[in-house]
């Protein structure tokens, strides 16, 4: 199994925008480089990792057929230990590896007993991911060196790099329990802590890679469930479709109400807002007017923070628009 790299000091790739909307004009504090690079990386809009987890098992077989599947149109497993997996067998050696039949009975025996209550996973599918036209090769090579510093020793793992959409991705498959006894416990913080690192090894890799928050960013939506995103993507999605009618008939009626959400999102923005505007004060204090200077631009290019109604309210109006336009250029033919 491959020794644990040390994780490097010094590397703060993330913008606490809360603290600097605090500090007053002309009291500005000196940012250090990481610092610096990622604020670049973020008004410069450089591509954003994506770190997510999709799926699992809950017995043994489901993981052998959860192999099977990441191991489709012959894409090769890669273990922790270095080898490449192909075939049923092989993938059924992996399982009986790990031992996840003792790992299932134990959790059985957890939760026997307790209502309404679940196994736990066995193992997690953690997916990372970039925008399409990255390289493929940095994708894989950035992956394994994530897994290495974040898994190895600790927790057995393996990874499936797939080709057959154009973003290119690694499905990262990590045992639930580690070689000391201790459950994996998955939190938003696991989750933004594994996105600033993955980014970083995308940069060793060459690759320009960023890792903020949507909020940050200026990209706020309300939030939806991963089976009505998934929906949406496929075109399929009935709770958009009852959103859309929804809001179609409002604007027709002339409904005006605002969204209970609505106070939030423009709340989140403003100290968004305030925590830029502070950046933008540190860089001048610190004679970097360049930098500052595509911040205020940065911010001025922000769109309006918008809830999911006014979003669909926005597509429907561009779509009657659109076909006003083209029924207009119908008629002066």
């Amino acid at each position: 199994m491959p020794h644990r790299s040390p994780k490097p000091r010094g590397d703060y790739p993330f913008l606490d925008l809360a603290s600097y909307g605090r500090w007053g004009p002309g009291q500005g504090h000196r940012l250090l480089p990481a610092q610096l690079e990622q604020i670049a990386r973020t008004v410069r809009r450089t591509p954003e990792v994506m770190v997510k987890i999709s799926g699992g098992g809950q017995s043994a077989k489901a993981v052998a057929a959860h192999f099977s599947y990441l191991s489709r149109q012959d894409f090769e497993i890669e273990t922790d230990d270095g080898d490449q997996l192909k075939g049923k067998q092989r993938i059924l050696a992996l399982v009986d590896d790990w031992e996840l039949d003792l790992d299932a009975a134990e959790s059985r025996s957890s939760y026997r007993g307790v209502s309404g209550r679940k196994p736990a996973k066995l193992v997690h599918n953690i997916v990372l991911s970039m925008p399409a036209g990255t390289s493929t090769t940095g994708v894989h090579e950035a992956s394994r060196a994530f897994a290495r510093e974040q898994f190895a020793l600790k927790h057995r793992y393996a990874l499936v790099l797939h080709t057959d959409q154009p973003h290119p991705h690694v499905h990262l498959v990590v045992k639930a329990l580690s070689e000391q006894g201790k459950r994996i416990n998955i939190r938003k913080e696991n989750l933004r802590e594994w996105r600033r690192e993955f980014a970083r090894h995308l940069r060793a890799q060459g690759i320009a890679a960023n890792a903020t928050t949507r909020a940050v960013r200026g990209a706020i939506k309300s939030p939806k469930s991963d089976g009505i995103y998934r929906a949406i993507r496929a075109g399929r999605s009935t709770h958009l479709q009852e959103r859309a009618e929804s809001v179609a008939r409002a604007i027709r009626a002339g409904n005006t109400e605002v969204e209970p959400g609505r106070a939030g999102l423009v709340s989140t923005r403003r100290e968004v807002i305030r925590g830029w505007l502070g950046l933008s004060e540190s860089l001048r204090v610190d004679g970097r007017e360049g930098l500052a200077q595509e911040v205020q631009q940065f911010l001025k290019n922000m769109t309006p923070p918008r809830t999911e109604r006014e979003s669909i309210a926005q597509n429907l109006v561009r779509h009657t628009q659109k076909h006003a336009a083209r029924d207009r250029e119908a008629r002066t033919r």
